[in-house]
């Protein structure tokens, strides 16, 4: 028989053996690392205004892969028409900028999140809201065909500027100020993408977002413990389409212009991308990956010798990526129980 204290040892040894293995935590290293460089950006780059207006775009699209992340990375909802809520609120602050000359800032973006929040909406209603539970593809058709459908009505219909879009959207402006390409609208934008982050991490580490992880794993499984699993859907769709919504606004005030490719499958897809190059379900993954397609397309098309192809080769380096790296760029240095994330009291989390 073994004594006290040798069967105080065996289970301590027992406890210890049980313990899941210690993990580095490096995403928020990569988060502080992104943050650190996007505010060094503009002062790094103050003699080159072509390349704070390619920065001010990539912090702008990476809102419309955030929403794309939102719906796929966190909730298992494949959507190839997050550019439609995009391009609507850049066409509804662009009409009410032209017709009813206004442009302050505490009214329209807040508008184009609206507009954004209702469309996606309108659509879960549709996609996710039915008798029996949609499957994955036709969920991703539904949204494909209404992006697809939208850019076609747009092109043709003259109020709205047809297929030559609406130039010469009015300045976004707070109070008297204007806000114009450069420095200022670069860290706005920032601000903005800074506080979406905040908003999706917080929702991602919430009771909510434990639900959303247990959809994208085994979907059946959470549905049998009684969670209503398409009216969940259905919520984070429509605050991914305000998401989305709000990055369209922004789109639309920085280049002074909105038209039917801004809402288009092309735009739905590319997010497609910027999400699976950096790394679905991190959140920051996205936003790398944004940059990493921006900034190589902005490269890859100011060289003589491969212009003409330089989309082939653009699109063999991404097929690449997802090929050989699934997990995307993020994927190299994040672990899964990172990227999907940990849950519960601190000390006994699974």
């Amino acid at each position: 028989m073994l004594s006290a204290t040798e069967t105080d040892v065996a289970a301590s040894r027992e406890r210890g053996a049980a313990r899941p293995p210690m993990f580095r935590a490096m995403l928020p290293y990569v988060e502080l690392g992104a943050l650190v460089a996007a505010l060094v950006v503009p002062f790094a780059l103050a003699e080159r205004t072509d390349l704070v207006t390619l920065a001010t775009n990539v912090l702008i699209l990476s809102l419309l892969a955030i929403s794309f992340d939102l719906c796929w990375g966190l909730s298992g909802i494949m959507s190839f028409g997050q550019a439609l809520f995009f391009g609507v609120a850049g066409y509804a602050i662009a009409l009410v900028g032209r017709d009813l000359e206004f442009s302050e800032i505490w009214a329209t973006l807040p508008l184009a999140m609206l507009v954004g929040l209702l469309l996606a909406g309108l659509f879960a209603s549709f996609l996710l809201l039915g008798r029996k539970p949609p499957t994955s593809i036709f969920v991703a058709l539904g949204t494909l065909t209404g992006s697809y459908a939208a850019e076609r009505l747009v092109s043709g219909w003259q109020y709205v500027g047809a297929g030559n879009g609406l130039s010469s959207v009015k300045l976004l402006k707070l109070g008297s100020y204007e806000f114009v390409e450069g420095t200022a609208f670069y860290f706005l934008a920032l601000v903005v993408l800074v506080a979406v982050y905040l908003g999706a991490r917080f929702l991602k580490s919430s009771q909510l977002g434990l639900v959303l992880a247990g959809m994208r794993q085994n979907e059946e499984r959470l549905a049998f413990f009684g969670y209503r699993v398409q009216l969940f859907k259905a919520l984070v769709f429509s605050l991914a389409g305000m998401v989305a919504g709000l990055g369209g606004a922004l789109y639309s005030y920085h280049q002074g212009f909105i038209g039917p490719g801004n809402m288009g499958p092309g735009l739905s897809t590319t997010a497609v991308l910027y999400c699976l190059l950096g790394g679905s379900g991190t959140l920051i993954g996205p936003i790398l990956g944004t940059a990493t397609v921006e900034v190589l397309s902005y490269v890859l098309s100011d060289v003589d010798a491969i212009k003409p192809i330089w989309p082939v080769i653009l699109g063999i380096v991404l097929l690449a990526v997802v090929m050989f790296q699934p997990k995307g760029i993020l994927g190299l240095v994040v672990s899964d129980r990172e990227r999907i994330g940990s849950y519960g009291r601190r000390g006994q989390r699974r």
